[in-house]
């Protein structure tokens, strides 16, 4: 007969009945789910609740903000546009009277003779008669001679001219002398290249000869 064992090495068993073990783990069961439901519905009413907004760091409250400066009024003649360009304007013909004819210009001072109407003969004859006369337009005045007008040289001048029939100068000499060689010289030059009627007789041209003065005097 085996000896009986030792109390310390008794063991106690409980042994409960089967189905009580099925409820208890159903209610485990049942509770973990509980505790997963509740604990994902807090997690999604945590990710979409939303955080109240906080200011970055550095940037300034809305009071402390400067307002922009007012835009300054357009000054006169400024524009970011550009400035259409005025229309052309056309040319209108305006019809003007034509204007009067200058005054003719005065001759030079050595381009004048002596005195006006110094030129003409003294005692003209009219065409037909028995002395030579000068062709108007065909006489053209001496010239005053520049070294006599700066040294003002002046005097008169009579200078005979013979004419031929055909109303041609040919030979010219001094009657009257100026006391000026280039008084003298400019007024026989002039004479040389006169044109004249030449003297008749008996409605026949023929040659003849006249004497014609000039004054020379300058400008004052």
């Amino acid at each position: 007969m085996p000896a009986p064992r030792p109390a310390s090495d008794r063991q106690i068993v409980l042994r409960l009945p089967r189905h009580t073990l099925k409820i208890a783990g159903i209610a485990f069961v049942a509770g973990l789910l509980l505790f997963l439901l509740v604990w994902a519905t807090g997690r999604k009413d945590d990710f979409y609740k939303a955080s109240p907004a906080h200011p970055a760091a550095g940037v300034q409250a809305d009071d402390s903000i400067q307002p922009l400066p007012a835009p300054l009024p357009a000054q006169d003649g400024a524009s970011d546009m550009p400035q259409a360009k005025p229309p052309e304007e056309t040319p209108t013909l305006v019809e003007t009277a034509p204007p009067a004819a200058p005054a003719p210009m005065p001759l030079p001072e050595d381009a004048l003779p002596g005195a006006p109407g110094s030129a003409a003969p003294a005692n003209a004859a009219a065409a037909g008669g028995d002395r030579p006369v000068p062709m108007q337009g065909q006489m053209p005045p001496p010239r005053y001679p520049s070294a006599a007008l700066r040294r003002g040289d002046a005097g008169d001048v009579v200078v005979r001219v013979d004419v031929d029939a055909a109303g041609n100068p040919g030979g010219v000499t001094l009657v009257q002398r100026s006391g000026s060689r280039d008084l003298d010289r400019a007024a026989m030059e002039a004479v040389r290249r006169w044109r004249f009627h030449p003297a008749q007789r008996n409605g026949q041209p023929i040659a003849g000869s006249l004497d014609i003065p000039f004054e020379f005097k300058p400008a004052q």
